[in-house]
């Protein structure tokens, strides 16, 4: 499916590299490591240095579940990680949107602590958006053949602004064009311990977002966060539907010929 293409187009390619410390996620190290290699490879070719520090869960499940002292113990763990990196960047909106909206509120009212926190956030982005807002990356030298359609995460969105910079990209891609399904920013029912919780509200929320996937007769759904893709591809495989799953960064990256989400890999 994809040929050996020159690297992509990039603003800054003869700047010194800056060095960008990868947050790879738990859901990507434990359930989908290609992520991370596909997020390593963009970063690289879009002129930096990539590190990828020990690391643990930016705590967000603990911080939408009330318990601020573990969230807080793991906030200072990622800050420490990542100390002397010039930027953070994560191939996920809902884990970079607590490092980088959450982190300042666990310390709110300590100045020292809180000073760290803000200085760390300052630094941290979305993959996505770090190629296109920060390194200006305009175009990638890939190739997808086939449609694909694409699900706006709700923190991508609406805590990080992540709308126009994937599909900008996925613009450039040979072969590959975007089928809008019908309200790609309505949640897909995940929502982390949402759809654990509120298991039949869930189903719900995720049974009509399948239908608006199906009916953009799109035979590849893409998006920016693993946990809302493991979600959706479970139903639309549940239903028996042929739609495969994919993160944004393996088409971008010229590694969409993997197994999609959810099917064995490959011996």
């Amino acid at each position: 499916m994809f040929a050996e293409l020159e690297p992509f187009q990039v603003a800054h390619a003869h700047e010194p590299k800056p060095r960008v410390g990868l947050f790879a996620t738990c859901l990507v190290d434990l359930i989908r490591p290609s992520i991370g290699f596909a997020a390593a490879k963009l970063i690289e070719e879009s002129g930096c240095e990539v590190v990828v520090p020990s690391q643990t869960c930016c705590g967000q499940p603990a911080f939408n579940s009330g318990d601020r002292a573990t969230a807080r113990a793991l906030a200072l763990q990622a800050i420490d990680a990542f100390q002397g990196v010039d930027y953070v960047v994560a191939p996920s909106g809902s884990c970079a949107g607590q490092l980088k909206k959450h982190y300042p509120e666990l310390f709110a009212g300590e100045p020292d602590l809180a000073r760290r926190a803000e200085a760390f956030s300052e630094k941290v982005y979305e993959l996505v958006s770090f190629l296109v807002d920060v390194r200006g990356v305009s175009a990638v030298k890939a190739r997808f053949d086939g449609a694909v359609t694409y699900h706006d995460s709700c923190a991508g969105l609406r805590e990080l602004g992540i709308k126009t910079q994937p599909r900008k990209l996925l613009d450039s891609v040979e072969g590959l064009t975007v089928c809008e399904m019908k309200d790609p920013d309505v949640c897909c029912g995940f929502g982390g311990t949402f759809s654990v919780k509120y298991g039949e509200i869930s189903d719900a929320i995720v049974s009509k977002k399948i239908e608006n996937i199906s009916a953009s007769n799109a035979p590849t759904l893409l998006a920016g966060d693993l946990g809302c893709l493991m979600n959706m591809a479970g139903k639309l495989q549940r239903l028996g539907r042929p739609v495969k799953a994919r993160h944004v960064a393996e088409v971008l990256a010229g590694m969409g010929d993997e197994p999609a989400i959810g099917e064995p890999a490959r011996r």
